[in-house]
């Protein structure tokens, strides 16, 4: 008996999303919508319309996020994100393409072969995306201090008051001139 569920492939890109589906007794269809609300709530109608019973998508976790999958799941239409790093891959196959992609993704679906991820709650992904944020600033500061000293270095300007970074540090950085104009910022 063939199974009643339809399996859908999504590689989703920041501007594009390329669909394969695979719905039982039919050809695989595959076609590409642009990455915007609208379109996913189109493609959420189509699939839930063209796809049957019960319709499973999943796309690979990535820089998109879980936005997708939200929307999709908001639309009533089962969405799974799962792991690249646990896709299966045959050796040899290395030539990858968007509609390749998303029709090796609806196989594998349909083949129980894929890991899925479990996504954070909203909140959840908003504190770690702040922290992300503050530990990237941090990294930026840093680097942008080292680059400063690097630079008094080479101009052989050096702060023997004590510690660097200090209020006294940063008054001493403001009074600082220099003779060619190149060098002033």
């Amino acid at each position: 008996m063939e199974n009643p569920i339809t399996y859908v492939g999504l590689d989703a890109h920041k501007e594009s999303i390329f669909v394969a589906m695979l719905a039982p007794g039919a050809h695989p269809v595959e076609w590409q919508l642009p990455n915007e609300p609208a379109a996913v709530r189109r493609l959420a109608r189509k699939l839930t319309r063209d796809g049957g019973a019960e319709v499973q998508c999943c796309y690979e976790a990535g820089p998109c996020g879980y936005a997708l999958q939200r929307q999709l799941r908001g639309a009533g239409v089962g969405c799974a994100v799962v792991a690249p790093s646990l896709i299966p891959v045959r050796p040899g196959d290395r030539i990858k393409t968007d509609p390749r992609d998303a029709k090796k993704l609806a196989e594998l679906l349909r083949a129980g072969l894929l890991t899925e991820v479990h996504p954070p709650s909203e909140d959840a992904e908003a504190v770690r995306d702040l922290c992300r944020c503050r530990d990237a600033a941090k990294q930026d500061r840093e680097r942008a201090r080292h680059r400063l000293g690097k630079y008094l270095l080479r101009r052989g300007v050096l702060y023997g008051a004590g510690k660097a970074w200090t209020q006294r540090h940063r008054a001493w950085l403001r009074q600082l001139r220099f003779e060619r104009t190149a060098d002033q910022r």
